[in-house]
């Protein structure tokens, strides 16, 4: 009897020590390791864009915030800043703008700057772009014949023209005789504004008459209207013509853009 256990013990330790073994390879190829996946990783997600900091005016120094962006490590900002047109749209790269502040250059007068920020980490990276400051405008401006124009295009709101100064010749009218009128558009910066609509209309209408329609300022923002007294116009009572005046940005709508009215008037004896 012992003869025949013995055999069938070595049997069954055998086929122990095989399925032992059968596990250690399984163990071996990574089986046991499926319960512990290794951690998913990702690229910077912009959640809230940058901001810009600062006034736009030339010499001033402009200071870029990154924004918000999720990310399974702490990633690095990449800065560039741009230069766009009045309304913040055909934006151009500045070249060498790159470091997070940004002095603004008289290049940039009439335009607004955005800045573009890019987040990188070790699975890759994304980038957000800030809104567009205010129109740029020139540090120091002062009114008068040699102040710095700007096109009439570049006077968005919050800015606004202005029907600043006006002259005519003669100072005063001696009968029904034409006469001219000098109305000189700036902006509420101060600077001349050239390519300016302007257009006067008499009070009453029955008093006098342009001999043009609307006249654009030229580069010194200088509008010339020449101005037609009529029959009706009373002479030798003290009278006035009134004169309504408004300057407009062409292609913006009249009571939301950035116009502006004026009442002037020329004396009559």
């Amino acid at each position: 009897m012992t003869r025949r256990f013995i055999p069938r013990l070595l049997a069954t330790a055998a086929t122990v020590a095989g399925v032992v073994a059968a596990l250690t390879v399984v163990a071996g190829t990574g089986f046991a390791a499926q319960s512990s996946p290794a951690a998913a990783n990702y690229a910077p997600t912009n959640t809230a864009p940058p901001t810009i900091s600062g006034t736009p005016q030339v010499g001033q120094t402009l200071t870029a915030s990154p924004g918000t962006f999720t990310s399974d490590t702490t990633p690095t900002y990449a800065y560039q800043w741009q230069s766009c047109d009045a309304q913040g749209n055909n934006c151009a790269a500045v070249a060498g703008a790159t470091s997070q502040t940004y002095v603004v250059q008289s290049s940039d007068l009439g335009k607004t700057i955005r800045v573009t920020v890019t987040a990188t980490n070790s699975s890759g990276s994304s980038s957000a772009s800030s809104a567009q400051t205010a129109v740029v405008t020139n540090a120091g401006s002062v009114s008068g014949a040699n102040q710095q124009t700007v096109a009439a295009s570049s006077v968005v709101l919050p800015n606004r023209l202005v029907v600043n100064t006006v002259k005519f010749t003669p100072g005063r009218l001696v009968g029904r005789t034409a006469f001219v009128g000098r109305f000189h558009v700036a902006d509420s910066q101060g600077r001349s504004v050239s390519e300016a609509l302007v257009q006067v209309t008499a009070l009453p209408y029955a008093w006098a008459h342009t001999t043009s329609g609307e006249v654009r300022t030229d580069q010194t923002g200088w509008a010339t209207v020449r101005l037609v007294p009529t029959r009706a116009l009373p002479v030798g009572k003290h009278s006035a013509i009134v004169m309504f005046v408004r300057a407009r940005v062409e292609g913006q709508p009249l009571l939301a853009g950035s116009s502006t009215r004026r009442l002037v008037q020329i004396t009559v004896r």
